[in-house]
């Protein structure tokens, strides 16, 4: 008889669904707020972390797929948020930076960023969160590996 899966117990679905409900979690209080996707958020602040930055290093830092980084990235450019100045060492990319309005989005954002993530998970100790953040860059690395 073949193994038998019981998805209340199989953690890749519990962590799909556990990370589903976070996000659906952010998404809805950014788009209220913010009028922002969880990819454009994503996008603003990991702009804000490394600008000036191409898409190509977006879609590595992100792990997103090229399409949703470059709607992503239309949709801010579109909205005044980015600022794109060509690639002098690659011609087919553009180097992406927050403009003022863009960096002033990210100040209001940053801090609703924080609080919510201190609602999620503050009940849960320094020590608990530690090992749990170590955990989930080790779970990366091993599905990283099995590419």
């Amino acid at each position: 008889m073949a193994e038998r899966l019981h998805l209340d117990q199989f953690l890749p679905y519990l962590l799909s669904v556990t990370s589903n409900r976070v996000s659906g979690r952010i998404a809805g209080s950014y788009e209220t707020l913010f009028g922002l996707t969880i990819p454009e958020w994503r996008l603003v602040t990991l702009i804000a972390e490394h600008a000036p930055v191409t898409q190509a290093q977006l879609c590595d830092r992100s792990r997103m797929d090229k399409v949703t980084v470059s709607r992503a990235a239309i949709s801010l450019t579109q909205r005044g948020l980015l600022s794109r100045t060509p690639n002098a060492t690659d011609r087919r990319s553009h180097h992406l930076r927050l403009s003022g309005d863009g960096e002033a989005l990210y100040a209001q954002v940053a801090p609703q960023a924080a609080a919510l993530e201190r609602r999620i998970f503050g009940r849960f100790g320094a020590r608990e969160l530690a090992q749990f953040t170590d955990m989930l860059r080790r779970i990366d690395a091993a599905v990283e590996e099995e590419d």
